[in-house]
C-alpha cells in the first residue's frame, strides 16, 4: 500500500523461496522477459530462457548482459518439439510464458505471425507442460486486451468476456480460451501443473526500445531533439511500472506452487491503482516536463488502426487473495524510466542500472 506521502512500501518477493528454484522463462529477450530473468538470477534462481533473438538492435537483454546470470536457449515457441526437448531436458518446476507478438499496431501487419506466436505458441507450451509433467507451476501472460472492450466498462474483471477487435487483441483473448481448456481437460487433480493466466497493462520501465509504444517513442523523439509524434492523446490506459506486475506473477507462481488445489489455477488481473489510470496526454506531458531540454510533441493527424478508446482493469482479486497491488506511483516510474535512458545513454552499465531498479523498486521504499 502508499506509505507516507512520497513512497511506497516494499514489494519484494519471497527471497527464501525463489532461491535455487528451477524457473523456465519463454520470451526471455524481451522487454518484459529481460526484467524477470534480473529478478530471478538477483533472487538466486536457477533460469532457463527460452526465447527468439531480442527484437530490436538495441535491447536490455543485450545491453544489461542478461545471460550471464542464466541458460539462455534460443528457439521459436512454435516449435513444440524443440520447446518439449529443451524443458525435458532442464526440469524446470516454474514456467513462465511470455513469449509473444506484443504489439498491437504490428498484429495488423503480420495477422498470421501474431495467431501463431500468440496463439499456437501458447498451445506449444501447455502441450509441453501436459507431455513432460515436470513442472508444479505456469504463469501464462497474455494481455489486459483479451476482455471484449465495446461495452467501455468502468473496470474489467476475471469474470468479464473475453474477445477483442483486433488480431492482436483476439489471440490474446484465444490464449486465454486454450489455457482454460488444457486445464480442464489435463489438469483438474490436485497433484497435477497448477496453471494460471495473468493479464497487466501497459508496463514502462528502463530498457524498453520497441516501435510503437508511447514512452519510448518519447524518448526517441526527446533524445533527438524534435517534437515527438503522439497517437490517440485522449486514450485512456492502466499504466505501470514492469516491476509491478512482475511482481505479480512471482507471487502468483509461489502461491501456485505452493497450494495445488487452492483456486489459484484461474485468471488474473494485475493493473495499477486508478492514480496510474491517465491519458495518453497526460503521459506525454509529464514526460516532457520531466526530461526538460525543450522537450516536446504533438498529435499525430496520420490514419492508424484502431485501437481501445478507454480501458481499466479490476484488480481487487488479487488484492484480496494474493496481497498484490500496483504500488510504484506512476510519477515515481516516469521519473525513473526517463533517468535509466538518460543515464544509459550517458555511458552508464544497464545491468547496473537494472539490479539498482530492482533493489529500490522492488525491494524498498520509493520517492515519487
Amino acid at each position: 500500500m502508499v506509505g507516507r506521502k512520497g513512497t511506497v512500501e516494499g514489494l519484494a518477493v519471497t527471497p527464501g523461496f525463489w532461491n535455487g528454484k528451477r524457473v523456465f522463462v519463454t520470451g526471455h529477450t524481451g522487454f518484459k522477459g529481460s526484467w524477470l530473468c534480473l529478478w530471478l538470477e538477483h533472487l538466486g534462481a536457477k533460469v532457463v530462457g527460452y526465447a527468439l533473438d531480442p527484437p530490436t538492435s538495441v535491447n536490455l537483454f543485450d545491453a544489461a548482459r542478461v545471460n550471464s546470470g542464466m541458460i539462455s536457449l534460443r528457439g521459436d515457441v512454435c516449435d513444440a518439439e524443440l520447446l518439449e526437448r529443451a524443458m525435458r531436458e532442464h526440469q524446470p518446476e516454474i514456467v513462465v510464458h511470455l513469449a509473444a507478438q506484443s504489439l498491437v499496431r504490428r498484429s495488423y501487419e503480420a495477422p498470421l505471425e501474431t495467431y501463431e506466436t500468440n496463439v499456437l505458441g501458447t498451445v506449444a507450451i501447455l502441450d509441453a507442460l501436459r507431455r513432460t509433467q515436470v513442472v508444479r507451476a505456469a504463469v501464462i501472460v497474455t494481455s489486459d486486451k483479451c476482455y471484449d472492450l465495446r461495452s467501455e466498462k468502468e473496470r474489467y474483471t476475471e469474470a468479464d468476456a473475453l474477445g477483442g477487435y483486433d488480431p492482436y487483441s483476439t489471440s490474446k483473448a484465444a490464449a486465454e480460451f486454450v489455457t482454460a481448456g488444457y486445464r480442464t481437460s489435463f489438469w483438474m487433480d490436485r497433484n497435477a501443473v497448477a496453471v494460471a493466466t495473468a493479464r497487466s497493462g501497459n508496463v514502462i520501465g528502463g530498457g524498453d526500445w520497441s516501435a510503437d509504444r508511447l514512452l519510448p517513442d518519447l524518448i526517441s523523439a526527446f533524445s533527438e531533439g524534435r517534437p515527438a509524434l503522439v497517437r490517440a492523446p485522449e486514450a485512456i490506459r492502466p499504466w505501470q511500472h514492469v516491476l509491478d506486475p512482475l511482481r505479480g506473477y512471482l507471487m502468483l507462481a509461489e502461491r501456485l506452487y505452493a497450494e495445488p488445489g487452492r483456486g489459484f489455477d484461474s485468471a488474473w488481473n494485475f493493473g495499477p491503482p486508478a492514480a496510474n489510470e491517465r491519458t495518453v496526454r497526460e503521459i506525454a506531458d509529464t514526460a516532457a516536463r520531466i526530461w526538460g531540454s525543450n522537450a516536446s510533441w504533438e498529435p499525430d493527424t496520420a490514419t492508424h488502426p484502431h485501437e481501445a478508446r478507454v480501458l481499466r482493469l479490476d484488480s481487487a482479486k488479487a488484492a484480496a487473495k494474493l496481497d498484490w497491488r500496483g504500488r510504484i506511483p506512476l510519477d515515481a516510474a516516469l521519473e525513473r524510466t526517463l533517468s535509466w535512458h538518460k543515464q544509459f545513454s550517458d555511458g552508464a552499465d544497464a545491468r547496473a542500472l537494472a539490479i539498482a531498479g530492482i533493489d529500490e523498486l522492488a525491494m524498498h521504499a520509493v520517492g515519487s
